[in-house]
């Protein structure tokens, strides 16, 4: 029996609000649960310098965590002088998770930033970031489309991700943060349509089969394809 009472196939509650923010060109708050994250997207009509001159666009994110995100405050990074380890390591996960749904020739030259601030964390941050992430992209994809400033869509299909585990010997989808802090073996699954990006996947206590991991694999498919249609009901 799962600590929600939810199926082992089944996931958290979704939510999706868009444009919620007055000036960012796109942006969402994406609820998964009891873990809500804002997502927004900044246009800027320039590339970094490695890429200048290609006529490629680029995506980028940037990821952080609220002091009261969590049920004790922590410290917020920019006082402490840098970035931890985990931050960095989400962040570029979600850039290059997203980069991966976008043609950047139809993008054109110009950078996307997605800034995802964890408002409230119950497992899965990382995975709500990215699917809320590509939300707030699309949206700011069709303000240049309607401007005439994209002529075709660089965003074919949606880009999402969920977790999934071994939990109390079975595997379960989509963990929240009791699950996931007892979880024998613990897994990001990020998906384009019906293709994978990145499976970042590892036993935290536990060893796992190749049977297992194709049941997994299996969860992860069918939660990726529920994040899909919420995406597209969001930004329609």
């Amino acid at each position: 029996m799962r600590p929600s009472g939810r199926q082992t196939d089944e996931l958290r509650p979704i939510s999706i609000e868009t444009n919620v923010t007055k000036h960012a060109e796109g942006s969402c708050l994406i609820k998964i649960g009891d873990t809500h994250v804002l997502c927004t997207a900044s246009l800027e009509p320039r590339v970094p310098p490695f890429i200048k001159g290609s006529g490629l666009g680029w995506v980028t994110a940037e990821y952080g965590m609220l002091p009261r995100s969590t049920g004790s405050r922590m410290r917020r990074e920019s006082a402490m002088g840098k970035q931890g380890g985990r931050t960095v390591e989400i962040q570029r996960l979600i850039g290059r998770s997203l980069r991966a749904g976008v043609d950047r020739v139809a993008l054109g030259e110009r950078q996307i930033t997605i800034d995802c601030d964890v408002l409230q964390a119950d497992g899965g941050t990382r995975c709500a970031s990215i699917t809320g992430g590509w939300v707030a992209l699309k949206l700011a994809v069709q303000k240049l489309m309607k401007a005439g400033d994209v002529v075709s869509d660089p965003l074919i299909d949606p880009v999402a991700a969920v977790s999934c585990g071994i939990y109390a010997g079975q595997p379960v989808l989509d963990l929240d943060y009791p699950e996931d802090s007892e979880a024998g073996v613990d897994g990001n699954f990020v998906m384009t349509g019906n293709r994978l990006i990145e499976v970042q996947m590892s036993a935290e206590g536990s060893t796992f089969t190749r049977e297992q991991m194709s049941q997994l694999m299996d969860l992860a498919e069918k939660g990726n394809t529920e994040l899909m249609k919420a995406q597209l009901e969001a930004v329609k």
